[in-house]
Formats: C-alpha cells, structure tokens, sequence
C-alpha cells in the first residue's frame, strides 16, 4: 500500500487553485496509521533521540504515536496563548502577516536531540519556526520529518539551506 494513495486531494480548498492534500484519510486507515508510525520507527530507531516534537494540530498525531512506539518524551509545538506554563515563541511569515508558535520553556534541555515531526511541508515558515524554538532551549535538530512534501513550493530548500535534514514520506508536485 501506498501512503500517497491514501491521501486525498481536495480541489480549490481553502481558496481557489490550491490542491489541498488532507491526511485525515491516511489518519483514518488503520492499515495507513500503522504504515506511517511504522516507516518513522524504522527511519529514526537507530538515532539519538531525546525528545519528539509535534507541531499543531497534525503533528501532535504522528508526534505523540512516534514518541509513544520509540519511549520518548513528546513535546507540542502551539499556536500562540494555548498553554499553560512560561513559554518561548516565534514568529513567522504567512502569505499575508505573521503567525506566533510557542513552547513550554522547560520542554526542551540543553543538548538535547530533537526531532520535528508534522503532516506537511509546503513553505516551511511554520517548521522554520519550530526549529528556531527548540534551538532558542538549547536542542539541536536532528531532522524535520513530514508525511507530505509539496517540494514546488520550496520549503525543503529553504530550510536544507538553513542547515536542517528534512524527510518526507512522499511528495505531490505540481497540482
């Protein structure tokens, strides 16, 4: 089975000429979910990692399943005033304004090995921003992982150029 198969394509959503890729399919598919987590497990097993993050809302599914199968630590990655405790937060570019994400303060030690996990990468504004948030504590990336790469956007090139590992599970190019 392929994961692309079992991701839908939503013409014109959620403004005209966007192909929008909705993993709520894959999500649904039990046989889909396991294929995900399990490609995860096998990619990162042998690395040192420390602690998984998850950005809203996607990346809290794939975050905390990965996290729980590998015994590690999960950490979400929100949107600005949704928790609780001191935090620290970033903002990023939209294509019209800025968006603010936000950590708990005392999520991420030190040295710690941080892997970045969400459903999709189109400009990577918003994963960008999360890796700036975990290097603001002191952890060092090991990798930005995703489920989908739209690469004609650019976001892969943009953050490799910032000096980050990106993976992606599969890709949709053009429409």
């Amino acid at each position: 089975m392929s994961i692309k198969s079992k991701i839908r394509t939503i013409p014109n959503y959620p403004k005209e000429g966007i192909m929008f890729r909705d993993i709520t399919t894959l999500l649904q598919d039990a046989q889909g979910m396991r294929q995900v987590i399990d490609e995860l497990v096998q990619r990162y097993i042998d690395t040192k990692i420390d602690v998984i993050c998850g950005i809203e809302a996607r990346g809290f599914v794939m975050g905390g399943a990965l996290a729980h199968q590998m015994n590690k630590g999960f950490v979400p990655i929100r949107k600005k005033g949704k928790l609780p405790a001191e935090t620290v937060s970033q903002e990023y570019a939209l294509e019209y304004g800025t968006d603010t994400i936000e950590m708990h303060k005392d999520s991420i030690k030190p040295g710690d090995n941080v892997l970045i996990v969400d459903d999709l990468l189109a400009t990577g504004g918003t994963a960008g921003a999360a890796a700036k948030l975990v290097e603001q504590l002191g952890g060092k990336i090991v990798e930005l992982s995703f489920i989908v790469d739209l690469p004609d956007i650019g976001g892969r090139k943009k953050l490799e150029a910032a000096g980050y590992k990106i993976f992606a599970l599969c890709e949709f190019e053009g429409d």
